[in-house]
């Protein structure tokens, strides 16, 4: 089997040059970041589509790495029979559902309570100020995830220090290895 395709999916806005997502993009010029034709403005049927048509695209296996609001993009777009996703890394779900969120968000509630089609590792910090640690437990339980506790880790963004991550890419590359093990055999 050949390696899996990583897809980079940011979170509302992006994720800036400095931001873990970019870094790991730039370290690996053969992933790919999905690009939003609206990064102010997200529409989930928008959103999910251009996932879809990266996905569609690609010429092996995928792989997703996801930020925030785009973890509840890929609940939204994971059909029950996604077969070309190997597995994705979920980090820092945003909570849609929350009394504070913005209004830009507002088109992605309710956040899919069922389970996804393929493996996947939910990142989540003990003081992410978009989606509490019980919250993501949540999600987690609902998605199928393997729950990673990052600590006390904010956002796990650039303004909560994380422009290299190393936990992100360790994260990464297990799953990877476990891709590559699971459809060798």
């Amino acid at each position: 089997m050949s390696r899996a395709q990583v897809l980079i999916l940011p979170g509302w806005n992006s994720s800036g040059p400095e931001h873990w997502q970019s870094r790991l993009e730039a370290a690996h010029p053969d992933f790919v970041r999905v690009e939003q034709r609206d990064w102010a403005q997200p529409n989930l049927e928008d959103w999910a589509g251009t996932l879809e048509a990266y996905v569609a695209r690609a010429t092996g296996p995928v792989v997703l790495v996801a930020h925030s609001l785009a973890c509840v993009t890929v609940a939204h777009w994971a059909g029950a029979d996604e077969s070309r996703v190997r597995a994705a890394l979920l980090v820092a779900p945003a909570d849609v559902e929350r009394p504070d969120v913005p209004p830009e968000l507002v088109g992605f509630a309710p956040v899919p309570l069922r389970p996804l089609p393929f493996p996947s590792v939910l990142v989540a910090s003990r003081n992410d100020p978009y989606c509490s640690l019980e919250r993501a437990r949540t999600f987690a339980h609902a998605w199928g995830s393997r729950l990673e506790d990052a600590g006390q880790a904010g956002h796990i963004n650039t303004a909560s220090g994380h422009g290299e991550w190393p936990l992100g890419e360790t994260l990464l590359k297990d799953l990877l290895n476990r891709c590559t093990e699971t459809h060798a055999s």
